[in-house]
């Protein structure tokens, strides 16, 4: 816990505080202030039920498409990093927040809108997009293998979403630049070390990794610190572009978990055996900390999976809209007010 930072409790998240990163500063807890509620619909509305019907829907999507996870992952990272944990990037429009470059390809849009179909139907204008997202993922990390993390819910949705607003950086930023990031989002290097392991699962477009097989910062060579052998094989999968309108295709994150999508600590022994596919990813080596917590996580799955339900659950309370702020929209596609 930081110096002079006021400890929350809360007994569910305790589990965390056992990691064994003894040296690394870090939060323990959920950062202040904490406006959320565990449990909030079955204690303090009539949708006693909403948690179930969204775990039961996340199901039958897993069930079809085990690529949901990592979609809905990305998708509650690219909504919580830029105006917070509101659903802002749920919303449409010609220049919203999800037609910035940086979210191209993002997907999960449709389960989302599922969810809150069968939830209106059950419960109308009580469960906001906001809550539906962080649930969803939280259910879609857990059938992939991942814990099955508390998440405090009471958010409601915000009204503005606009593409200037999307700051998300390059894969390819330092680890100090990435660290920073983080940092400007109240989050910590624990949390920028453990969040990445989200990318144990899921796939990337070519054009993300292209410097570094073969400019690496303007070298015309490849990233000297990927393993060649490695590099050579994403080399073979991502073809240097020549020509406009040459194809860009998608590579696995993480080839050990390739198309079944599980979270696994294998991210990790990537990283630590330098295969790792963005360039941020392999920077975990390059800090004291970011290298013992890769350690840590690579030598033990269970220290991953308790710190991934902490992060997550201080991810999901960055600038949370809650009391009369916002609104619970109808259509997570449209504020109330707009809707066409």
């Amino acid at each position: 816990m930081r110096r002079g930072q006021k400890r929350v409790f809360f007994p569910l998240l305790a589990i965390a505080l056992c990691l064994c990163i003894a040296s690394v500063d870090a939060g323990t807890t959920l950062q202040p202030p904490v406006k959320l509620k565990w449990h909030h619909y079955r204690r303090y509305t009539t949708c006693k039920y909403a948690e179930e019907f969204v775990r039961h829907q996340v199901e039958l999507f897993w069930k079809e498409d085990r690529s949901i996870t990592a979609k809905l992952l990305r998708l509650l990272y690219s909504d919580c990093f830029v105006t917070g944990c509101d659903a802002s990037i749920l919303l449409d429009g010609p220049d919203s927040e999800k037609t910035a470059p940086q979210n191209r390809g993002l997907g999960g849009f449709v389960a989302i809108d599922k969810i809150k179909e069968v939830l209106e139907i059950r419960c109308p204008g009580v469960v906001s997009c906001a809550d539906i997202l962080n649930l969803a993922t939280r259910d879609a990390v857990h059938l992939a293998g991942g814990p099955a993390y508390p998440v405090f819910t009471g958010r409601r949705d915000g009204v503005i979403s606009k593409a200037a607003m999307v700051d998300l950086p390059s894969p390819s930023i330092s680890g100090g630049e990435a660290l920073a990031y983080f940092k400007s989002r109240g989050l910590d290097v624990l949390d920028m070390g453990t969040l990445l392991g989200a990318h144990s699962m899921g796939r990337t477009h070519c054009r993300y990794i292209l410097d570094r097989l073969y400019n690496f910062n303007n070298t015309g060579k490849p990233d000297p610190s990927m393993n060649k052998a490695f590099a050579d094989q994403m080399r073979k999968q991502c073809p240097q572009r020549t020509k406009k309108g040459q194809s860009d295709p998608l590579v696995f994150l993480n080839p050990e978990s390739g198309s079944k999508y599980t979270f696994t600590e294998s991210f990790y022994k990537r990283v630590l055996s330098y295969q790792s596919v963005l360039g941020v990813d392999q920077q975990l080596l390059f800090s004291n900390d970011t290298l013992q917590i890769t350690e840590e996580f690579a030598g033990g799955f269970e220290y991953l999976r308790r710190s991934f339900a902490l992060s997550m659950s201080r991810m999901g309370n960055i600038n949370v809209l809650t009391g009369n702020a916002g609104e619970i929209r109808q259509n997570c596609r449209y504020i109330n007010n707009g809707k066409p």
